[in-house]
């Protein structure tokens, strides 16, 4: 919105009119609105839930004090949709695919929670929405994500164009200021089903390979198999984090590590500067997602104000299911969601320690007629409650890891 404000009023004299097309201006615009929105109108949403009496009924499990949480407003994920949304708004320029895709993304998993915390508070239901129609809904999205970008003509990424050997073409270029030829290699933008993988010195991966057996019929079959890459990635990544969702701040903290680092690759990616410094790929227009991300990481580190230990507000799973959706679709756009086992490691280990528990007692069940167990309980970090760790505790090593994991994520640009 405030990107077309520029464009009609470029043509007067104002000062700082000049600012607002930049990237980073609307991105720290949008951060602070969305810290704003959050720690303001979070204090009265969090009153009007507390009136209404939207508490959450906590299951005891034999965790210390955590019968002292019963009655803790729930649905706060409302705040961070809001400081979401409204920040991408007005900051972001809305005729970008990307950025259309990003609000979709965070509309359509915000409503899939809010059916399911309305289902438990309102229904009485402790189960909630049932996981089937979870499931509906993130495959769903999955294909709206594929589509769009199997689609639109303006998703591309750019390539070097190549003759027929497979060879590089280059042409010679003159500087008009100096006059001086420096050879470069020519590039276009084209679709593309490739991503990124780490750790590769020539780390691009080709979907498409998985299909090169299937001749002509490759060019379509590529981008089935991409959408059910993008279907997986979505389910499990918005999973992961509403099992993450926990202990007071664990979720919001890890995402809100997630999301910083993802807004620095969509940043490099989109800068074709950078891009070409880096030797990764360039995406054209990515670098609007910026500001999307600018506004995520505010909502996040905002509702921690709340949601910190003790916490005032859950976020419930309107927040954590739209949380966990907008890091994997948002990766899956930057053509980084290879790097997601790493840069969102603290998911992929809560959701293994369910897998395994679950897995070993049943397979202990079925041989020895007695389940057992590797965790003393699962989502992992409720193993190491059971064990005396205090949830401040838990919860600050956890960002430690997934500091650190940022870290090595950001590395993995040069680390080839």
């Amino acid at each position: 919105m405030f990107y077309w404000l520029y464009e009609l009023l470029a043509g007067y004299d104002i000062p700082g009119i000049g600012m607002l097309p930049g990237i980073t201006f609307r991105s720290a615009a949008a951060i602070i609105l969305s810290l704003f929105i959050t720690t303001i109108f979070g204090k009265k949403l969090i009153r009007i839930l507390q009136r209404k009496q939207i508490g959450d009924e906590v299951r005891d499990l034999g965790l210390e004090g955590q019968m002292q949480k019963q009655g803790t407003p729930t649905m706060g994920g409302i705040i961070i949709l809001m400081a979401i949304i409204i920040p991408t708004l007005l900051f972001a320029r809305l005729d970008n695919i990307y950025i259309l895709l990003m609000l979709i993304t965070t509309a359509f998993l915000g409503m899939i929670g809010f059916v399911d915390d309305y289902i438990k508070v309102f229904k009485k239901n402790k189960e909630g929405l049932a996981g089937r129609f979870k499931i509906l809904g993130q495959v769903s999205l999955g294909l709206i994500v594929a589509a769009t970008l199997f689609i639109s003509e303006d998703v591309k990424v750019r390539e070097h164009v190549t003759d027929e050997n497979g060879t590089f073409l280059s042409e010679q270029v003159v500087d008009p200021a100096t006059g001086e030829s420096t050879e470069q290699f020519v590039m276009e933008n084209v679709k593309s089903t490739k991503t990124t993988i780490p750790f590769i010195k020539k780390n691009e991966f080709d979907y498409a390979w998985l299909v090169a057996f299937a001749g002509d019929a490759a060019s379509w079959l590529k981008w089935l198999v991409y959408a059910v890459a993008i279907i997986l990635i979505i389910t499990a990544v918005s999973n992961a984090a509403n099992l993450t969702d926990g202990i007071d701040g664990l979720a919001t903290g890890t995402s809100a590590i997630s999301g910083a680092t993802l807004g620095i690759l969509a940043y490099v990616s989109g800068n074709v500067i950078y891009a070409d410094y880096l030797n990764i790929m360039y995406i054209p227009n990515i670098g609007e997602l910026t500001v999307f991300i600018a506004a995520f990481i505010g909502a996040t580190v905002g509702f921690l104000w709340y949601n910190s230990f003790p916490a005032q507000v859950f976020m419930g799973d309107t927040g954590s299911l739209a949380l966990g959706g907008i890091l994997a679709v948002f990766a899956v756009i930057i053509r980084k969601e290879i790097l997601i086992p790493l840069l969102c490691g603290i998911f992929l280990i809560e959701n293994l320690s369910v897998v395994i528990q679950v897995g070993w007692f049943k397979y202990t069940k079925k041989k020895f007629g007695e389940g057992r167990r590797v965790f003393l309980m699962s989502p992992i970090h409720h193993h190491f409650q059971k064990k005396g760790f205090p949830e401040p505790k838990i919860v600050t090593r956890f960002w430690i890891v997934g500091i650190i994991l940022a870290v090595i994520t950001i590395a993995t640009l040069k680390m080839r």
